[in-house]
């Protein structure tokens, strides 16, 4: 058992954090497995809102795959459009296949997709339900409703 799963099981202060933590381990090891290609950016558009970009020169749009499952948005190029039989001097341009995998948020929804100029963007957007929003408690008179004894 290592120590984050100590904390979970001995520590009363970390109550129904466990998901939490998984999906914090699976962050770490979709950065420490991927790829360098392609470059991208990721952009805080607003308070809620959020943009990735990927440089993709040389993809059309039905090269890509793109799934967003158990918090998992995983983008997949599959170039169609290479040339086998290119005698090439120098090749710069690294048009090849990828699979690249973002860990997102419970609360994060895909708004939307575009491929302009080489750039895939991918628009995010932060939706936090009502019961999840910060809320005031009163302080008022128990009632028996309110509090389970012990009796």
């Amino acid at each position: 058992m290592n120590t984050i799963e100590q904390m979970l099981h001995n520590d009363p202060f970390f109550l129904g954090f466990e998901r939490i933590f998984d999906r914090a381990n699976t962050a770490s090891r979709l950065a420490s497995n991927q790829q360098k290609y392609p470059p991208y950016n990721i952009i805080k558009t607003g308070e809620n809102t959020y943009l990735i970009e990927l440089a993709v020169a040389g993809f059309d749009e039905e090269d890509f795959d793109i799934e967003l499952h158990d918090g998992i948005l995983t983008v997949k190029g599959n170039i169609s459009a290479v040339d086998e039989d290119a005698e090439y001097v120098f090749k710069g341009i690294a048009a090849r296949n990828f699979e690249r995998k973002f860990a997102l948020a419970d609360t994060m929804q895909v708004d939307g997709v575009s491929l302009n100029q080489g750039m895939l963007t991918i628009r995010l957007v932060n939706v936090i339900p009502d019961e999840k929003k910060p809320r005031k408690i009163p302080i008022g008179k128990p009632t028996e409703k309110q509090f389970l004894t012990e009796e």
